[in-house]
């Protein structure tokens, strides 16, 4: 059995050896086959471009020159043949002179209502200042009472504080804990 098992030992390195040379003699192929392929395939794409460009471009003045007009002259007969208006001929020769007395009249318009929404927007805008003055002069003068109403309730609350506190005041000249805190309660 132990021969059995050194002479697989032995066959398995000899395999081993050989995989190895194999391999050092295909690796320099490998890289020469693939350098081969990609040279192949450059030249390939090459000569498909250089086979494709001329072709584009034919097509290209194919469609300019014979496709398009076709396609533009179908395109305007099919207008044509839509259109409800008479024909050119039919038609009144005197359209511009129509069309200038129509822009004549559209602009005297537009002047007048020009004219018109300019007076109402100053006369407007006078009445929005005067009613602005009087607002802020309202105000001015409901801020003003409203002081003076302060100021006078202020001056009422201090006069009376000076009366309580003079009867009452002790040895110090202040009023007992009481009186300060109910004066204090009537100026707020």
């Amino acid at each position: 059995m132990r021969l059995a098992k050194h002479q697989a030992m032995v066959a398995r390195d000899q395999a081993m050896l050989q995989i190895a040379r194999a391999a050092e003699r295909v690796g320099p192929m490998a890289a020469q086959a693939r350098e081969a392929a990609l040279s192949a395939a450059d030249e390939k794409i090459s000569e498909a471009r250089r086979w494709a460009a001329p072709q584009l471009d034919a097509a290209a003045h194919t469609v300019e020159q014979q496709l398009a007009p076709r396609l533009s002259s179908m395109l305007s007969q099919a207008a044509t043949k839509l259109d409800p208006s008479p024909p050119a001929s039919v038609r009144s020769r005197n359209w511009p002179m129509l069309l200038l007395l129509t822009g004549l009249a559209a602009g005297a318009a537009g002047f007048a209502m020009y004219r018109k929404s300019s007076d109402q927007w100053t006369a407007t805008m006078k009445d929005s200042a005067s009613d602005a003055s009087h607002w802020v002069s309202d105000k001015a003068k409901t801020a003003a009472d409203k002081v003076s109403g302060v100021a006078g309730g202020v001056k009422s609350k201090a006069e009376e504080f000076s009366h309580k506190a003079e009867p009452t005041t002790g040895v110090t000249g202040q009023g007992t804990d009481a009186e300060r805190s109910e004066v204090t309660r009537n100026m707020t």
